[in-house]
């Protein structure tokens, strides 16, 4: 099949979400309060349809299990990644997730959660949480106990454009005004450590999870820099904002025409901004912001032409050493 996976996302109400789905995008939103876009997930809490074409209607999930030669039969239990936008139309709970071996041991089998974020928009001087200020779980420990978040708490300033890695264990949120594009394992695993003492529609306060919190979270904390890697080529630019153990990021800038490769296993992209179309030897296929797509296995090269940006991603296996024998294995096919 060398044709694109067109796909329609699922939506999540969220407390904190807004309507800026439904503004930017022209997404139909079930709620005014719509925070979640899982633009591109096979998870069972939110699954994306195929839009058309052959396989029309299939949840991916389904498309996973039946058709791997489409995945390039990737190596994983389920399908690898989670492509998300979120509309923070205000704060998100301060929270942390566990990696994958804490997350297998006590969430039933569970991914754990490494993600990175592609602020598309935000408010004028908009921050994000990103971090923390302990030194020792003793003291990470005392600061939350007293309710010390401003102490505890590391805030960080962002603008459109900005690009951040957050693995497992980082302490984090997203603030008010924040319009994200997140990348994700495939994993819904979320702890709660501060949530601003709010309520849920039944009048409870929000639940913490702070022993599981305290156990998973990385002290002290370490910033994980991005140093992205920017290339100009006819018709446009790539920019590789990060290649790590789950997921390899990429920003494709589209000015008038670019022919690009697919040499991973499949491609996942989201259009972010403008029109467009993408060209492959089957066909064209009309591209808007909103649209998001799979390129399956088999399809090896193919054509982006219009003004449009898309923020591209593929799984990694964990471990260096398996990605460079993927790439060993590559540079061969192609002697």
């Amino acid at each position: 099949m060398k044709q694109p996976i067109f796909l329609r996302p699922s939506f999540q109400e969220r407390i904190w979400g807004g309507n800026q789905l439904n503004k930017k995008y022209g997404y139909t939103i079930p709620a005014s309060k719509t925070g979640e876009c899982w633009a591109i997930s096979a998870h069972p809490h939110g699954q994306s349809v195929v839009a058309s074409g052959k396989f029309a209607e299939k949840y991916l999930g389904e498309l996973w299990k039946e058709c791997p030669e489409l995945f390039g039969y990737f190596e994983s239990d389920g399908f690898p990644l989670l492509i998300k936008i979120l509309d923070a139309n205000d704060d998100l709970s301060v929270q942390v997730h566990p990696n994958d071996e804490y997350a297998s041991k006590f969430e039933n089998g569970e991914l754990g959660k490494t993600e990175c974020w592609y602020i598309i928009d935000c408010h004028e001087d908009a921050e994000m949480i990103l971090g923390h200020h302990a030194q020792s779980r003793e003291e990470f420990v005392r600061l939350i106990e007293e309710g010390s978040w401003e102490g505890l708490l590391q805030r960080i300033k962002i603008k459109p454009g900005d690009f951040f890695y957050v693995p497992s264990g980082t302490i984090h949120a997203l603030c008010k005004g924040t319009l994200v594009l997140e990348t994700q394992q495939n994993s819904d695993t979320t702890y709660r450590v501060y949530d601003y003492n709010r309520y849920d529609e039944n009048g409870n306060l929000r639940e913490l999870h702070l022993e599981k919190a305290i156990e998973v979270t990385t002290v002290p904390h370490v910033t994980s820099k991005v140093e992205p890697a920017f290339i100009k080529m006819s018709g446009g630019s790539i920019t590789t904002f990060v290649e790590e153990d789950y997921f390899t990021i990429y920003k494709w800038d589209v000015q008038t025409e670019m022919e690009l490769m697919q040499d991973a296993h499949f491609l996942l992209a989201s259009v972010i901004e403008g029109q467009g179309a993408l060209s492959t030897e089957d066909g064209e296929y009309a591209l808007q912001k909103g649209d998001h797509f799979i390129l399956p296995n088999h399809l090896d090269s193919f054509r982006i032409k219009g003004t449009l940006q898309l923020i591209a991603s593929h799984p990694n296996h964990k471990g260096g050493q398996h990605r460079e024998l993927e790439k060993t294995a590559r540079q061969m096919a192609n002697i």
